[in-house]
């Protein structure tokens, strides 16, 4: 059997390895376009906060290991420009060699992950401007800071990744101004907890302004110039992180169908709707188990999870993918941010009857030492109680407290399951009630009202 995956990030080399491991005689070939393979894009924030670090270090697994010792045919800087289904063939350039050949298939797994999105903007081509995807953009941006050396950077886009680089770039020395579109940072969390971030950024020195269209992007004699709606930003570089987008050209052109987020409609088993193509990562949507249908959230640990079951498969298991919850963090500074389940946005897209609660509490015992505040914003459905989704920031342990709510949501909990939870109690770790625990009873409150 031969399989053949296109793509060799985190998805993609799941697949592989799954399916070599599952069939040993298999011939597995992964077709990557760029030059890396099998590395962790979102550690590349703090990757180019240490000048003394290769970007490389960022990749798990070099294509020659996997050649060497999985045996697993790997080929980078190799393109895939269309895809058959009927004759289960793909057409592929070769970038080392400049050759173009035909490469046939007996499955296919589709693991072209994502893109970054480039607003409709002119100037994001010039010098000292930047998307930070790929490796290579890690890479670029590594060498203009080393080279350059510049004084201020501006980011467009309030989300993780510019929050992160917001962190990175201050403490690498420059001034930083982020530029946000919508009418807070971080969209998609509560206003008290983008608030929090908000003031955090400002301690630190960043300058923030939302409500801001860019209008376009100039060179000028000393650098760039951010041009927007409020008026002009001067600036040394410029990173955009506007987010992110499947990329599913290749897919379409081939007749697999998207689903109604834009990116490849998948089954449980990651199969598409041609036989013999799976699909598995950041170009594939995933059952989110609160709304209980497809959604489109790309994270590395859903890509690697869908990857390892489309390998699986690939070769005849009958493995299932259960879900996501959509869980997901970020650190910015000293705060750790992070969310699972659905919000504001999301309740109010879909009609739904819920109710929403914050609440503040001590991260460990009374008094301890290092103690700070979290908070917590909870949401649940009005009336049956059930858990729909939580948000959390503060300075310790937010991030693993998270965790128990994502737990909580895949087990469909109510308030009343999360608020009896054993959970585990000494000062240096929490307070007798957990931040956890204080948030599912404030929300119960609400629901029930006082009586309870």
């Amino acid at each position: 059997m031969q399989v053949v995956v296109i793509g060799g990030v985190a998805a993609g080399m799941s697949a592989a390895s799954q399916a070599k491991r599952r069939m040993p005689d298999a011939e597995v070939i992964v077709l990557e376009r760029g030059p890396y393979v099998s590395y962790g894009a979102c550690g590349m924030p703090y990757n180019i906060a240490d000048p003394q670090r290769a970007i490389d270090d960022l990749v798990v697994i070099t294509a020659e290991e996997f050649r060497n010792t999985r045996s697993i045919d790997v080929r980078t800087r190799h393109a895939v420009r269309a895809i058959d289904a009927t004759r289960k063939e793909l057409a592929v350039r070769d970038h080392v060699s400049a050759r173009d050949y035909t490469q046939r298939y007996d499955k296919l797994v589709l693991a072209t992950g994502a893109e970054a999105a480039r607003p409709p903007i002119s100037g994001l081509d010039l010098p000292g401007v930047f998307l930070l995807r790929e490796l290579t953009d890690g890479a670029a941006i590594k060498r203009f800071i080393e080279k350059v050396v510049p004084r201020h950077a501006t980011i467009i886009g309030g989300g993780y990744i510019g929050m992160e680089m917001a962190d990175v770039l201050s403490k690498r020395g420059l001034e930083v101004h982020v530029l946000e579109r919508a009418s807070q940072i971080i969209p998609g969390f509560e206003l008290v907890i983008a608030d929090i971030v908000a003031e955090q950024l400002h301690r630190h020195g960043v300058c923030v302004d939302t409500g801001v269209t860019v209008q376009r992007i100039e060179a000028t004699g000393h650098g760039v110039s951010v041009r927007t709606n409020k008026g002009e930003v001067a600036t040394d570089m410029v990173i955009v992180s506007v987010g992110v987008r499947p990329n599913v050209a290749l897919a379409r052109s081939a007749g697999v169908q998207l689903g109604a987020s834009g990116a490849i409609a998948v089954d449980a088993m990651q199969r598409t709707n041609i036989t013999d193509i799976l699909a598995a990562g950041d170009c594939a949507e995933a059952f989110h188990e609160v709304l209980r249908q497809p959604a489109y959230i790309p994270l590395g640990t859903t890509a690697n999870k869908q990857g390892k079951v489309a390998g699986a498969n690939a070769v005849g298991a009958e493995e299932r993918f259960v879900g996501i919850a959509g869980t997901a963090g970020f650190r910015v500074f000293d705060l750790e941010v992070a969310r699972t389940g659905i919000g504001a946005a999301e309740i109010s897209r879909y009609g739904l009857d819920a109710l929403s609660s914050v609440s503040r509490h001590s991260s460990r015992g009374h008094h301890y030492p290092g103690s700070t505040p979290i908070t917590t914003v909870v949401f649940a459905e009005r009336g049956s109680s059930r858990l729909l989704g939580a948000q959390m920031v503060g300075a310790d342990t937010v991030a693993k407290r998270i965790d128990v709510f994502a737990t909580a949501l895949h087990a469909r909990m109510n308030l009343r399951d999360v608020e009896s939870l054993d959970l585990a109690y000494a000062p240096p770790f929490a307070p007798v009630y957990d931040p956890v625990l204080i948030a599912a009873t404030v929300a119960r409150k609400i629901n029930f009202g006082s009586r309870q």
